[in-house]
């Protein structure tokens, strides 16, 4: 499934505050829960036990936070774009200030990978990251994507 099928501007969230990676992880656990009905505990537990395992930074100031939910019947891609960037554990050392959420239902872990592979293949395109920190509405930052999306067709390996 690519995210273009459900990814809208409903799901993007432009100039959020957060001071810190644990207050951004509680915000988008929010957002979440509040768009597919699921408890905002569960989501920000799944998320923190994510993040235990490794940080979901990919460098150049862009995070991927993603987890696989048992009770999630259908996919979740939320992009946030923050006011200032916070630290979010990257092994480039920058602060993060773009973050693409993916929430998966488990029975669908395929699909979790081929759309966290789209988004990162999407952003390799340095012209697309600038966009988005650029971008005016919620509306332009979903054209962006999508664009970035459809022309980008290689591998996504590493960090970008």
């Amino acid at each position: 499934m690519a995210i273009s099928e459900f990814f809208s501007a409903a799901d993007v969230i432009l100039d959020a505050g957060p001071g810190n990676k644990a207050t951004l992880l509680d915000l988008l656990a929010s957002e979440a829960a509040a768009r597919n009905g699921q408890s905002r505990q569960e989501i920000l537990d799944a998320l923190r036990a994510r993040e235990q395992i490794g940080s979901t930074a990919l460098g150049k100031g862009v995070a991927l936070p993603h987890t696989e939910l048992q009770a999630v019947n259908t996919p979740l891609v939320l992009f946030a774009r923050l006011q200032r960037p916070i630290d979010f554990d990257a092994r480039d050392d920058e602060p993060v200030d773009l973050v693409f959420l993916a929430l998966w239902p488990a029975s669908n872990r395929k699909g979790l990978l081929s759309a966290m592979s789209e988004i990162c293949r999407a952003l390799r395109d340095p012209q697309a990251p600038r966009k988005l920190r650029a971008a005016k509405t919620a509306e332009d930052a979903v054209q962006i994507l999508l664009q970035a999306v459809a022309s980008e067709t290689g591998p996504c390996d590493g960090p970008l």
